[in-house]
């Protein structure tokens, strides 16, 4: 019987495989907990098509991410913190601080997205990636300078 797998399923296959199974299997397992459907032509057609406009909808998304990536390459943020002595910082600017900032500027950037190695603790020049989508970085200029 073969079937079209709609969850990864261990040590059979991953979601969108279509494979070959006992006929056992298929009808009272996979089937019946909706791991896979029967690999008629209408199936396997309306798979096809899912997965073009899955495929379609990730191109689009891989688009606008390269689109922003693009728009924050060498882009230049100034934070201003208050500063003790030796050019210290009473706390410290932290990826929260950089995506407020960014979304003064108008771009749509998650804290999350923004790759920090360690907090931000004294004045001075940094360079901060943005991790925009799977595979898309860009590095932008963060100075941090003493609030007046």
């Amino acid at each position: 019987m073969k079937v079209i797998l709609l969850q990864d399923v261990e040590n059979l296959g991953k979601a969108g495989d279509i494979i070959e199974v006992a006929n056992g299997y298929g009808r009272n397992y996979l089937i019946p907990k909706k791991l896979a459907v029967l690999a008629d032509t209408k199936n396997v057609k309306m798979f096809e098509h899912q997965k073009r406009m899955v495929e379609a909808k990730v191109r689009r998304m891989r688009e606008k991410a390269k689109t922003l990536a693009e728009k924050l390459e060498g882009l230049e943020l100034t934070i201003p913190a208050k500063v003790g002595e030796e050019g210290k910082l009473f706390g410290s600017v932290t990826s929260s601080d950089i995506a407020e900032e960014l979304s003064r500027m108008g771009y749509d950037v998650d804290r999350k997205q923004i790759e920090l190695e360690s907090a931000i603790k004294s004045v001075g020049e940094y360079t901060v990636r943005v991790r925009v989508a799977s595979g898309v970085t860009a590095e932008l200029k963060v100075t941090v300078t003493p609030e007046e």
